[in-house]
């Protein structure tokens, strides 16, 4: 699998990125994510693939969730993940999934 990868960075909090399918854009992300996330900037777009050697997160962790979710989130090194946020944002995609 193969994914061409648009990544957005938080005008919120430094080193936290969004990664989606270019295809599909933010549409999967749910909006309290968004809300929580602030404006999402683009700041990359790149092909993605199994293996491929990422500075901060796992390709295939990466691939995974943009498949299963609709997006991957990345946070700050060092920092734990916001609970809330991320339940809030995959209770509202499992919804929208129904």
């Amino acid at each position: 699998m193969k994914v061409l990868c648009s990544v957005f960075k938080s005008t919120r909090l430094d080193a936290m990125y969004l990664y989606v399918d270019k295809t599909q854009g933010l549409s999967r992300v749910p909006k309290a994510l968004l809300e929580s996330f602030g404006k999402p900037v683009h700041t990359l777009t790149f092909l993605l693939q199994p293996g491929r050697k990422l500075a901060v997160e796992d390709a295939d962790k990466v691939m995974a969730n943009i498949r299963d979710r609709g997006f991957h989130l990345q946070l700050p090194p060092g920092r734990e993940h916001p609970q809330a946020i991320l339940q809030a944002a995959l209770a509202a995609g499992n919804s929208k999934a129904r």
